[in-house]
């Protein structure tokens, strides 16, 4: 593991980290804002942001604007990147920006060439939470999780299937139903195969019409984002959470986009909602 970058902000230090990844078999880089509080020789709760595609860890930390409401709150940010990258590691032929580099999706990927590389569920679930959790100071006991568009559902589904390791789950944008849009029946058939059962597992939607259950949900979308329509969907999420009993809160935002001027407006307010439920 090496630290690439640090600077301090808001009292605490804000890092970039590489380190050798036995999951997707490259190098991987993620960055880590630990708060003031991480400093005074405890541990601090962690919530996990995932990234959307055509994104790194670099999208978040220069545009997010997570690190005051997080030094208030005393919670340690971690953003990894969205695939494996570097020498050898395929991606789109067409130089497709939602596929191959930059849109790993959260799958273990089955499917040749993509099934050496592309593990981002090993990765995000089980490799870098015991590296954060053996090498900062970070309570893996209290944790929770968020994420945009392609890392929305990265972070629905990641919750979903492990509801007992996450306090809270919440989305900005998030692709709801990937089985059922564009964006995700590309992705997941490219990396899982034409066998749509398998998809399920990678489907916040399918998900709960499976069974699977968290308390609460927030999921923040903008009613001026140009995939609401066509690859987000939030109403199925909304359809399948009132049949589960799962309480939803769904805001559609007069005016916001898909950007990260959207997500930096609320980004204050979803760190608070996972302060409540950290605490």
């Amino acid at each position: 593991m090496e630290i690439t970058s640090e600077n301090k902000s808001h009292g605490g230090r804000q890092l970039v980290v590489k380190h050798a990844s036995s999951a997707t078999s490259t190098e991987m880089t993620f960055a880590i804002y630990l708060p003031p509080q991480a400093g005074n020789g405890g541990r601090v709760p962690l919530l996990w942001y995932l990234s959307g595609l055509t994104c790194t860890h670099a999208n978040v930390v220069e545009k997010g604007e997570y690190r005051a409401a997080c030094a208030d709150h005393g919670i340690a940010f971690v953003a990894p990147d969205t695939s494996p990258r570097g020498a050898g590691v395929p991606t789109a032929p067409d130089g497709a920006w939602d596929f191959g580099l930059g849109a790993g999706f959260y799958v273990d990927a089955t499917e040749e060439p993509w099934a050496t590389n592309y593990r981002m569920w090993t990765y995000v679930t089980d490799e870098l939470p015991a590296l954060v959790g053996a090498e900062f100071p970070v309570d893996l006991g209290r944790q929770s999780i968020t994420g945009h568009s392609m890392g929305g559902h990265g972070a629905l589904t990641v919750a979903l299937t492990r509801p007992d390791r996450f306090r809270s789950v919440s989305a900005f944008a998030p692709i709801v139903a990937p089985g059922q849009v564009p964006w995700g029946q590309k992705a997941l058939a490219g990396y899982l195969g034409d066998d749509k059962a398998a998809w399920r597992k990678h489907d916040a939607v399918a998900l709960i019409e499976d069974g699977a259950r968290v308390p609460e949900l927030l999921v923040d979308v903008g009613t001026a984002d140009p995939f609401l329509e066509g690859e987000l969907r939030p109403e199925l999420l909304d359809q399948a959470c009132r049949a589960a009993g799962i309480d939803l809160t769904l805001r559609l935002q007069p005016g916001y986009d898909h950007s990260y001027y959207f997500i930096s407006t609320l980004m204050a307010d979803h760190v608070r909602w996972h302060a409540e439920r950290l605490d």
